[in-house]
């Protein structure tokens, strides 16, 4: 299955969270459509671990085989499946470009790596899917540093997140340890999600 590309605000009130991060897209609680505020629809066992893999999914801008690649990595280590997972999609070189706020989104911070702007340790990175590992510097091409959208990004940073460091000078970040689960998303319930592809 293809990568989603249609309206993201639908897709965020279907599914009843935020993709975005920013809450805007949920200003109106309730799924799209004609009878959407009537909408009360009770989910089997089955469709509530469906939703719990579309929003994480979603959320991460995954395709299906991409995301079942990851989870059957994860599955392999030490620890719990479903934080493991976690984990290795919050190292995905996209996301933690999102996340020092090179880009605003997760969409424009694919764009970024694919157009060859990102760096992780010092060399030219771009495939967005890269996992990146603790220690690993993620900066910018020179060329690439006075871009006006990378800069009105890093402007409007609000936080960052405390397994990453970042160098105002360098223009860099630097990821220092894997996430704990308490950090991350709480909207998300990854039991469901193991327990989807466990069937």
């Amino acid at each position: 299955m293809a990568r989603y590309t249609g309206p993201k605000f639908k897709l965020s009130r279907r599914l009843g969270i935020s993709l975005s991060g920013t809450g805007k897209d949920l200003k109106r609680p309730f799924p799209p459509g004609q009878h959407g505020p009537n909408q009360r629809k009770k989910l089997s066992g089955y469709g509530v671990q469906l939703q719990e893999k579309q929003k994480l999914r979603h959320m991460y801008g995954m395709n299906e085989k991409q995301f079942r690649n990851l989870f059957d990595k994860a599955a392999k280590q030490k620890g719990k499946a479903g934080e493991n997972f976690m984990a290795l999609l919050e190292s995905r070189l996209d996301n933690l470009v999102y996340r020092l706020a090179f880009a605003n989104s997760r969409a424009g911070a694919r764009q970024l790596v694919a157009h060859g702007h990102v760096t992780v340790n010092g060399k030219k990175v771009d495939i967005a899917s890269y996992t990146v590992s603790v220690g690993d510097v993620i900066g910018l091409r020179e060329r690439s540093r006075g871009l006006k959208s990378i800069k009105e990004a890093l402007e409007g940073r609000h936080h960052l997140p405390n397994y990453l460091e970042f160098s105002e000078q360098g223009m860099e970040g630097k990821y220092v340890r894997l996430p704990d689960r308490g950090e991350l998303s709480q909207e998300i319930d990854e039991k469901q999600i193991v327990e989807f592809y466990s069937r």
